[in-house]
């Protein structure tokens, strides 16, 4: 991962707060963890406050409450779920957003090079800069990770039944749903240019950062600052064979295998022949058969480690 050094600023942090989400799979009592939050970050100058989510709803809310009342950073406690809805609330705003990772997959924070053992993350968060990223848009949608509209999107429905999480059941989730995802072929226009289609793909993965989450790196090379969206695409004659080689979703090579095909893009229409659901940052979404990606350059703040 790339870093621009133009692009940081030191954070200089005055009113924090510290959103929980109990229901993330928090690996120990909270009390623990707010020892390590009083230890780096209780201290002076900082004006430290804790709130508890009991819905996505309810975390929203507060953190739009959080901004009303000029907090200038919230420290998220959760997995990518939450922090993209917390994150949604704060685009466009001068709240910087900080992950603290205690979800299964932690794609957010695996590309930003946060720590995933909560003390180590707690802790580098504290001297962290502050780095403005890029943010999708599908149909008026808000995404930082991905967003998905094929088989990579139908996984989600399987992956929500499942009452375990981690990579191997997204596994399971995926060929489960691969015994039963219908195909459809899928035309482009990318940066206002000539359509493209791209015939009965199976992956079909808008990127913004490099992974799902779980290590598994779908756009190798995609940047969160680089004012570009990164289109990866596997038709169905070539899944077969990409998934032989799935090591190389996890070693970061994907992109090298002929059968993986890239396109960058500032906005694209898609359009398909059906409307069928949609993956964006892990959430299962319905969309027509047409749809508008574009981006927003630099539109959340966000703590990367030193």
């Amino acid at each position: 991962m790339s870093v621009r050094a133009k692009d940081f600023e030191q954070a200089e942090l005055r009113k924090v707060l510290v959103l929980v989400n109990p229901k993330s799979g928090l690996p120990r009592s909270f009390s623990s963890l707010r020892r390590e939050f009083d230890k780096y970050w209780d201290v002076p100058g900082i004006d430290l406050s804790y709130q508890f989510t009991t819905s996505a709803e309810d975390g929203v809310d507060k953190v739009k409450r959080a901004v009303d009342n000029c907090v200038d950073t919230v420290l998220v406690i959760g997995g990518d779920g939450t922090i993209s809805s917390v994150g949604r609330a704060l685009v466009g705003t001068d709240v910087a957003l900080g992950v603290i990772p205690s979800g299964s997959g932690n794609g957010f924070a695996r590309h930003c090079g946060i720590p995933l053992v909560l003390n180590d993350a707690i802790r580098s968060l504290a001297t962290a800069d502050v780095r403005p990223i890029d943010v999708g848009i599908v149909n008026g949608n808000y995404f930082f990770v991905t967003c998905s509209m094929a088989w990579d999107a139908a996984f989600v429905k399987s992956f929500d039944k499942s009452p375990m999480r981690g990579v191997l059941p997204y596994i399971f989730a995926g060929f489960q749903e691969f015994l039963q995802y219908k195909v459809q072929d899928v035309t482009v226009e990318i940066d206002s240019g000539k359509e493209e289609t791209f015939v009965d793909p199976m992956v079909f993965t808008i990127a913004n950062m490099t992974q799902f989450g779980g290590g598994a790196k779908i756009a190798p090379h995609a940047e969160a600052d680089d004012g570009l969206l990164e289109l990866v695409v596997v038709g169905q004659q070539d899944v077969a064979r990409v998934l032989t080689q799935i090591n190389k979703l996890f070693d970061g090579s994907l992109h090298r295998l002929s059968s993986v095909q890239t396109r960058q893009l500032k906005s694209m229409k898609v359009y398909r022949e059906l409307a069928t659901p949609i993956q964006i940052d892990g959430e299962l979404v319905d969309a027509p058969a047409e749809i508008d990606v574009a981006i927003m350059p630099k539109a959340l703040k966000v703590l990367f480690p030193k």
